[in-house]
């Protein structure tokens, strides 16, 4: 055998003897090069740690709904509520039973009951004003219609007079004044009294729906012997006392403290 050909067998029994290279050791760059086309190549190691760290996938960013306010999934799996909404959630109410419902339709009678009753109380008493105001205004316009009737009187014509008076009369102011008519007749007879009235004025400071009070003012002028037969200013003040007797009101007491009048 040739020294070529021992060269050849030497060289393939050495290659045949060493052992393959690991991935980590180093080695030649003909041998490395093939392993890295053929392989996808492993993760290098830390330069100070030895194994390879494993990768780790970044984190999404966080999206717009993200950044709203917290959710809360509701404890019966109804959609999710925010927090700000929660604050002002109704609570629930737990069912009532049938004796709760009867309580609670108990409840709404009596207050339903209790309206009624304050409705109907203020329609009556409001009624019961309006009926005074009303009673009030009916015994004015008769005090304002009666006075002129007492103001207004002719010597020569007293029977008329008298008729008036009495017609709007009744209880005591009726019997003083036809009491005293016979005498009035001759005190205004020898003086030719004429009397006007000219001017009234009244007003009803108390009273009910059926009785009133009212103060007359009446204005007037008064002819007779004492004054010449000339007219003189006079002014008669009074208190009427008026009573209703079904639709009209009558007078049943006059008081004239005031009474400024010229001698017949």
């Amino acid at each position: 055998m040739s020294e070529i050909d021992l060269d050849h067998e030497t060289a393939a029994d050495s290659v045949e003897s060493e052992p393959a290279q690991s991935p980590g050791e180093p080695g030649t760059i003909a041998d490395s090069a093939p392993t890295a086309s053929a392989d996808a190549a492993p993760a290098l190691p830390s330069v100070e740690s030895g194994p390879a760290l494993p990768s780790v996938a970044p984190e999404p960013a966080l999206s717009s709904a993200e950044s709203e306010p917290e959710t809360i999934a509701a404890e019966d799996d109804s959609e999710p509520i925010t927090e700000g909404a929660r604050r002002f959630a109704v609570p629930k109410v737990p069912s009532l039973g049938r004796g709760g419902r009867i309580v609670a339709r108990a409840a709404v009678a009596v207050v339903a009951g209790a309206a009624v009753a304050s409705s109907v109380f203020f329609y009556v008493q409001n009624k019961d004003k309006q009926d005074v105001l009303d009673a009030h205004q009916a015994a004015q316009t008769a005090a304002c219609a009666y006075a002129p009737v007492l103001a207004t009187y002719e010597a020569k014509n007293l029977d008329a007079y008298f008729t008036a008076v009495l017609d709007g009369a009744t209880g005591e102011w009726r019997k003083q004044f036809d009491s005293t008519s016979k005498d009035l007749r001759d005190v205004l007879s020898q003086g030719q009294v004429v009397s006007k009235a000219t001017d009234v004025q009244c007003a009803v400071r108390a009273g009910d729906r059926d009785s009133a009070e009212a103060i007359v003012v009446i204005g007037q002028t008064i002819t007779s012997l004492g004054t010449q037969n000339k007219p003189a200013p006079g002014q008669l003040s009074m208190v009427m006392r008026l009573e209703r007797h079904g639709d009209r009101w009558l007078v049943n007491k006059v008081n004239s403290p005031l009474s400024q009048q010229p001698l017949p």
